[in-house]
């Protein structure tokens, strides 16, 4: 019988440290060649674009079914991994903007906390932890390797993606209405520890998910503010 997961054991510590092992090889190794560089590219591109079919089999194999919010690729880290395969085909500026915002404030924290029952070696322990460090590989992988800059003035790229999460929050809570699904946690916290256990009651958790969200958010730009960079790096 697979034991079930636990937030900060020894297994959670060792997958992450091996997740950031892989993920620093691989961004390491896309800078001998050209060619070590697409086949990088294409592995992230393939991690993130199939996610949800490899996610599916990990919640088909477990002992109950699975919920509707697992069914539906409609949580952040979803939407986030179609928006990091899609970047790293296209180049686009707004789609490597969101996996870059989103996916090292929303992802890494999914990392730190994981939402997941299963731990090691059932087939859902395994496809959560590879979506999202596929997602941030992606995230880091945008500005390293491909040049991806936030636009200018430095403000936009970061008022952009609240945008766009606030768009989420609104249809998330939506579907949550309709579905009585708990999508983006805004219908209750995760039955697992979390951030969110700390940010007080529902629904005023939410301001807080917005004030984190932000400041998160203006923290990333910070590395950018000093590069002299031009309009428009990937554009699109």
């Amino acid at each position: 019988m697979t034991q079930r997961f636990t937030t900060f054991s020894g297994t959670h510590a060792v997958t992450l440290i091996i997740g950031v092992a892989v993920l620093a090889i691989l961004l390491a190794g896309a800078r001998l060649s050209d060619r070590a560089k697409t086949l990088v590219t294409a592995i992230l591109a393939f991690l993130n674009l199939t996610a949800y079919g490899y996610t599916q089999f990990g919640w088909f194999c477990c002992d109950h079914a699975a919920a509707l919010d697992n069914i539906v690729p409609f949580h952040l880290c979803d939407i986030s991994s179609f928006l990091a395969g899609y970047a790293l085909l296209t180049r686009k500026q707004l789609a490597c903007e969101l996996t870059y915002y989103w996916g090292l404030a929303a992802a890494t924290q999914a990392l730190i906390t994981p939402a997941i029952d299963y731990s090691f070696p059932h087939p859902a322990y395994f496809t959560f932890f590879i979506q999202h460090f596929a997602i941030v590989g992606a995230a880091l992988y945008l500005p390293t390797h491909e040049g991806w800059r936030p636009l200018q003035p430095f403000w936009r790229s970061p008022l952009r993606a609240m945008l766009w999460v606030n768009v989420y929050f609104f249809f998330a809570c939506l579907m949550n209405l309709l579905l009585d699904t708990n999508f983006g946690y805004l219908a209750h916290p995760p039955p697992q520890p979390s951030l969110i256990d700390h940010l007080g009651p529902w629904p005023y958790y939410i301001i807080s998910f917005e004030i984190i969200a932000f400041t998160m958010i203006l923290i990333l730009t910070i590395p950018f503010l000093k590069k002299n960079q031009r309009h428009g790096a990937i554009t699109g």
